[in-house]
């Protein structure tokens, strides 16, 4: 790779500035600095570079850091967005950054194409709250019901559930499926939330939940909420459905990632509290930089262990940088769960 000149640095410094300008660094608590986007050009720009060199395209989750959602992402989105992304993805290689069930998403949904999740081992502890085994003694228990399973899931899960959701489908395709009986996993919190939300539609069904929460979501609370009113007497409270069934119910609005991104921008409201990730957070930022968005910080860990430093890794050495790989005979029965989600999804 070539020496990068001063002037295409300092010319890329002043575009992430730009960008990341009106964006919170919850490091410092401040907003981004020309500093430190000078700080982070030489890696943005050699990445930009190598991908495509490496005909690669980088999808990012919203929960990563802006300087990859802004500066280096060829798509950033929600979970559902990049499921799509990476099945319409015509080149060669994925970059992930996200974390491992998504990484193991995009290669079942496109098994052609070379997948790399750069921090190589990335967790989620709803994906890590149950497993395979579990599931099937699930199913022998209970043989009338429909298993669903949210995105944040194991391939190996995937394979064993009738259809996958996401937080933007969730309440659409379990209210849809004919099965007077669910079981729904793994996240408990968000299986409150479905039963709330079927009630409220007038739709019956029997909701059974197993698996574990979000580590990031269950962590917020009514009081979370209560202290925000009291110190901004305007603001809309805005959560995810991974949070717990109070919190989702005192919100002025609980919705999947893009729904609140959606809200937002078209809300007249000019201020909001965030209850979720503290990515989304800086995706609302950069949207409506006319707003202003209050946040109870809390990152997700995982999410974080994307960084600059080894997506560029990766792209440096692509031929020896582990692969996510998926077994043929689970890949295949877990694109048949997502295709489904896919179809219902597209019913709407």
């Amino acid at each position: 790779m070539r020496e990068l000149t001063a002037w295409e640095i300092e010319t890329q410094a002043q575009r992430l500035y730009g960008l990341l300008g009106n964006v919170t660094d919850f490091k410092t608590g401040g907003k981004h600095t020309l500093e430190y986007c000078r700080a982070i050009a030489p890696y943005a720009l050699a990445i930009n570079n190598l991908k495509k060199e490496n005909d690669a395209v980088i999808l990012a989750h919203y929960y990563c850091a802006p300087e990859i959602v802004y500066g280096v992402a060829d798509f950033k989105g929600d979970s559902y967005a990049l499921a799509k992304a990476a099945a319409e993805f015509s080149g060669r290689n994925i970059i992930f950054c996200g974390v491992y069930f998504m990484a193991q998403t995009a290669k079942i949904v496109n098994p052609g194409k070379r997948v790399y999740l750069p921090p190589a081992a990335a967790g989620c502890s709803l994906a890590d709250g149950i497993d395979a085994e579990t599931v099937s003694k699930l199913k022998e228990r209970y043989p009338d019901a429909a298993f669903v399973c949210y995105i944040n899931s194991t391939a190996e899960v995937k394979a064993l559930c009738d259809v996958c959701v996401t937080s933007s489908n969730v309440y659409d395709i379990a209210a849809a499926l004919p099965n007077e009986r669910i079981v729904f996993i793994p996240d408990l919190f968000m299986a409150d939330n479905i039963r709330a939300e079927l009630k409220r539609r007038g739709v019956k069904k029997e909701i059974l939940s197993f698996g574990a929460t979000c580590c990031v979501h269950d962590k917020y609370t009514v009081r979370d909420i209560e202290k925000l009113r009291a110190g901004h007497p305007l603001v809309k409270i805005i959560s995810h459905p991974e949070c717990a069934l109070a919190v989702c119910q005192a919100s002025d609005y609980c919705g999947s990632t893009s729904g609140m991104l959606e809200y937002v921008r078209k809300s007249a409201d000019k201020e909001f509290a965030v209850l979720s990730e503290d990515g989304i957070v800086n995706s609302l930022e950069f949207e409506n930089p006319s707003k202003t968005f209050y946040s109870v910080s809390r990152p997700c860990g995982q999410m974080k262990r994307n960084t600059l430093d080894n997506i560029l890794a990766v792209l440096k050495d692509i031929d020896k940088a582990p692969q996510i790989q998926v077994p043929e005979a689970t890949a295949l029965k877990a694109k048949l769960c997502i295709d489904n989600m896919f179809k219902m999804a597209g019913k709407k």
